[in-house]
C-alpha cells in the first residue's frame, strides 16, 4: 500500500484544530474560579459547564473510537448483526437511568468524584479498594482504543502503527495536562462535530459504489453473507441479556461520567445533560450501523480489497476504515479517517483525565496528604495525567490482548463498583464490613468464571457452558449479572449482620476494628438519610454547589451552603471538630 501525503495532511489538519481547541480552552479555565480552587476547577471545570457544551462533552464519554468501530463491526459479522450490536441502546438506557436516578443525589452533594461517597460512608480504605477496579477500567479502555487509532490509521495511509498511537496519545496528553475538564469539554465538541460530518459525508459515497447491494436487500436475504439485521438463538438469549445488562448498568459507575455529571451547573442540568447524551449517542452510531451494513452488503471480488473477504481475513474489527478506504474516494475517506481518529481522543483524554482526578484526590490527598495545598494537588494531577497517558500509550503497544484485559476491568466496574454505588446512595445503614464482603465476593465469582480474551479457563462451570476453538469454555448463564447480585446483597447482609453483633453485645466494641458501627457518631455516618431528610439541611438543586475544603475527611465532603445554621449546632460543631 502506497503512502498517502494527503492522507497525512487530512490528519495533522485534524490534530492541530483539537489541539488548537484544547490550549484555548485551557487558557479559559485559568481565568475561572478563585486561586484555591484551581484543582476543583480542573476535576469538574468550576462547576459551570452548560447545556451546550456539556452536551457533546457527555455524548463523548461513549462515543469514541470503540463505540464506533465496534458498532460497525457488530452489525458486518455474519451471524452476529445488528441485534447484536448492543452499545447504542445499552448506553443510550445508561445514560437514561444515571440521569433519571444517579445524577440527582450525586450533583446535590457537592462530590467531586465519583469516589467521594465511598470514602464519606466507608472510610479511606474502602476507597483506595474502589480505586483499583476504577482505574483499570479507565487506563485499559484508553489503551485499547490507543490500540484501535494505529490499526486504523495504517489501514489508510500505510504508516507506522506505533508513531500514529504515540503522536495521538501525545496531543490528547498534552491538552489533558494543560487544561483539565475545560480542555476535555471543548475538544470534544469539535470531535464529535467531526465524527457526525466525517462518517455522514462517507456513507452516501459507500452506499452509492457499484459492488454494494441495496442494503435495504442484505438486511432480511443472505446476498454476499447472512443477513445484517441478524439473530439470537435460543441458547444464546441469556448471554445477550447477560451482556445487555452490563452495558446499562455498567455504564453508569464511571468517573468519566460521573465527572460531567459534577461538573454541571446544576441537578437538574445534570440530569437534562444525561438525557440529551442517550440521544446523542443514538443519533452518533447510525453512520457506524450503515458502514457496517455496506460492509456486510459488499462484492469484496469486485472492489480493490479482493478476496478474501474482511471477515476470512480477520480484519471484521477494520470494516469501517476498510469501507472508507476501498468503497469511498481518497479525499472521502481521509475526511473520514480525520473524523474516526477524533473520535479516538474524545474517549482517550475523558479516561486519562478521569484516573487522574481519582488518584489525586481520592489517594494522594483524602488518604495520604490531607494538609496539601490546592497548587499541590493541581502538580500532583498533571504529573499523573502524563504519567497514565504514557502507560495507556505503552500497554496499547506492547500488550497483545488490551481488549480483554479492557473487558475483564469493565466487568469489574459492573461486578463491584456498581452494587457499591447502589448500597452508598440508597440503601441505609451498610458499613464498611459489608462493602469488602460484597467486594471480595463479586470478585471471586467474575474470575471464577473465566475470560476467553484473556485464555483464562473458568474455576466454575455454570449450566450451558461450551469448549470454543481453544478448548476454553464459553459461559451461555449470565454468570456476570450473578456475580452482581451476589456482591449486593452480601453487602447488605454482612453490614446488617455487623450491626447486630456490635449493636447486641454479642462482639465486643474493640474487636470493631474498622470503626465501621460502633465508632463515636457512627449513627451519623451510616445513616445515609441523614444528609436529605434533617431539616437543618437545605438542598437547592438550582444553586451552584461547591464543597467545603478542609482538613479533616469527614468535613472534606460537607456542603457548605447547605448547611445553614452550622456555628448554631452544637452537634454539628462537634462532629465537625473530630
Amino acid at each position: 500500500m502506497p503512502f498517502h501525503v494527503e492522507g497525512l495532511v487530512a490528519i495533522v489538519v485534524f490534530y492541530l484544530a483539537i489541539l488548537a481547541v484544547g490550549i484555548w480552552a485551557a487558557w479559559k479555565t485559568k481565568n475561572t474560579g478563585s486561586e484555591g480552587d484551581r484543582s476543583e476547577a480542573i476535576i469538574v471545570g468550576g462547576r459551570d459547564i452548560g447545556l451546550l457544551v456539556g452536551g457533546f462533552t457527555m455524548t463523548a464519554t461513549w462515543v469514541g473510537g470503540g463505540y464506533i468501530n465496534g458498532t460497525a463491526e457488530a452489525v458486518y459479522v455474519p451471524g452476529y448483526g445488528l441485534a447484536w450490536a448492543q452499545a447504542p441502546i445499552g448506553y443510550s438506557l445508561s445514560l437514561i437511568v444515571g440521569g433519571l436516578f444517579f445524577a440527582k443525589p450525586m450533583r446535590s452533594k457537592g462530590y467531586v468524584t465519583m469516589l467521594d461517597p465511598f470514602q464519606q460512608l466507608y472510610g479511606k480504605r474502602m476507597g483506595g479498594l474502589l480505586f483499583i477496579p476504577a482505574l483499570m477500567g479507565e487506563m485499559f479502555w484508553a489503551a485499547a482504543i490507543f490500540s484501535a487509532l494505529g490499526a486504523t490509521i495504517s489501514v489508510i495511509i500505510d504508516i507506522n502503527i506505533n508513531i500514529s498511537v504515540i503522536i495521538s496519545a501525545l496531543i490528547a496528553t498534552m491538552y489533558t495536562l494543560v487544561g483539565g475538564l475545560y480542555s476535555v469539554a471543548y475538544t470534544d465538541v469539535v470531535q464529535l462535530f467531526c465524527i457526525f460530518l466525517g462518517l455522514w459525508i462517507s456513507v452516501p459515497f459507500a452506499m452509492s459504489h457499484p459492488a454494494v447491494t441495496d442494503i435495504g436487500l442484505t438486511a432480511v436475504h443472505q446476498v454476499h453473507q447472512a443477513p445484517w439485521l441478524g439473530s439470537i438463538n435460543s441458547l444464546d438469549i441469556y448471554t445477550w441479556l447477560d451482556n445487555f445488562l452490563l452495558l446499562t448498568l455498567g455504564g453508569i459507575p464511571w468517573q468519566a461520567y460521573f465527572q460531567r455529571v459534577l461538573s454541571s451547573s446544576s441537578a437538574t442540568y445534570a440530569q437534562v445533560l444525561s438525557f440529551l447524551a442517550a440521544f446523542g449517542c443514538l443519533v452518533m452510531a447510525l453512520p457506524a450501523i450503515l458502514i457496517g451494513a455496506i460492509g456486510a452488503s459488499t462484492a469484496w471480488n469486485e472492489t480493490e480489497y479482493g478476496l478474501p473477504d474482511p471477515m476470512t481475513k480477520k480484519e471484521a474489527d477494520m470494516i469501517l476504515p476498510i469501507v472508507l478506504q476501498y468503497l469511498c474516494p481518497v479525499y472521502i475517506s481521509f475526511f473520514g479517517l480525520g473524523a474516526v481518529s477524533a473520535a479516538v481522543m474524545s474517549s482517550a483524554d475523558s479516561s486519562i483525565l478521569s484516573a487522574s482526578s481519582m488518584f489525586a484526590r481520592n489517594i494522594y490527598q483524602l488518604s495520604f496528604r490531607q494538609n496539601a495545598s490546592d497548587r499541590e494537588i493541581v502538580w500532583v494531577m498533571r504529573i499523573t495525567v502524563f504519567l497514565f497517558g504514557a502507560s495507556a500509550t505503552a500497554m496499547a503497544l506492547l500488550a497483545s490482548s488490551v481488549y480483554g484485559l479492557w473487558y475483564l476491568s469493565s466487568d469489574l466496574v459492573y461486578i463491584i463498583i456498581f452494587p457499591q454505588l447502589l448500597c452508598v446512595l440508597f440503601i441505609k445503614g451498610t458499613n464498611t464490613y459489608g462493602a469488602i464482603a460484597g467486594y471480595l465476593f463479586g470478585l471471586v465469582l467474575r474470575i471464577t468464571g473465566g475470560e476467553p480474551y484473556l485464555y483464562l479457563q473458568p474455576l466454575i462451570y455454570y449450566p450451558g457452558c461450551y469448549p470454543d476453538e481453544n478448548n476454553i469454555y464459553i459461559q451461555r448463564f449470565p454468570f456476570k449479572t450473578l456475580a452482581m447480585l451476589t456482591s449486593f446483597f452480601t453487602n447488605i447482609i454482612v453490614s446488617y449482620l455487623a450491626k447486630y453483633l456490635f449493636e447486641s453485645g454479642t462482639l465486643p466494641p474493640k474487636l470493631d476494628f474498622l470503626d465501621a458501627v460502633v465508632a463515636r457518631y457512627s449513627r451519623e455516618h451510616m445513616d445515609k438519610a441523614t444528609l436529605v431528610k434533617s431539616d437543618n439541611i437545605v438542598l437547592n438543586e438550582l444553586a451552584p454547589v461547591n464543597p467545603r475544603h478542609s482538613l479533616t475527611l469527614s468535613s472534606t465532603f460537607t456542603n457548605k451552603e447547605a448547611f445553614n445554621y452550622v456555628d448554631s449546632s452544637p452537634e454539628l460543631s462537634n462532629t465537625e471538630d473530630n
